[in-house]
């Protein structure tokens, strides 16, 4: 073969690489299942991995094919829960309100964990030192540990 018959071949491959390439991120806007995407573009699942290892513009192009996929099955599935509900279907009403709803949605439990500053009372320097007793059995504590512990012994409270 001439060199102008491989170039020409060479090019024609790139050429269709960079086309199914193309068919796969349009399937994955679609449906951003991988499976499914490469085999409406006709490619195999491995191609498509050894694409995305070897082609980092087409890794990035593949996951925001994917979030764009992602996106367009939410509108679609948010599409189909107001069609529910204008249908009356009690679980699409639920559903909606439980996540749109403060007044319905799961109940938000607050959390404020103890400041180094807040003192805990004797009770509770006797429960936190015998968790702490227990879950370090064996455990030889070095000098930073036992500066705390002489700290929560000088509050009135033994530490063993």
């Amino acid at each position: 073969m001439t060199e102008e018959v491989l170039a020409t071949e060479a090019l024609s491959v790139k050429e269709r690489r960079a086309e199914d390439k193309q068919k796969v991120l349009d399937a994955l806007k679609e449906m951003p299942i991988i499976q499914i995407a490469c085999k409406k573009a006709g490619i195999a699942r491995p191609t498509y991995y050894r694409w995305r290892q070897e082609d980092k513009v087409f890794r990035r192009q593949a996951v925001e094919a994917m979030n764009q996929g992602v996106e367009f099955i939410n509108d679609m599935s948010e599409s189909q829960i107001i069609s529910l509900i204008k249908d009356k279907k009690l679980q699409a009403m639920a559903l909606w309100l439980k996540h749109n709803h403060p007044k319905y949605g799961a109940k938000v439990r607050e959390y404020t964990p103890l400041s180094a500053d807040d003192d805990l009372t004797d009770e509770e320097q006797k429960i936190v030192i015998e968790a702490l007793s227990l879950s370090t059995r064996g455990v030889r504590i070095g000098k930073k540990h036992e500066q705390k512990r002489t700290r929560i012994r000088v509050a009135g409270v033994g530490a063993d």
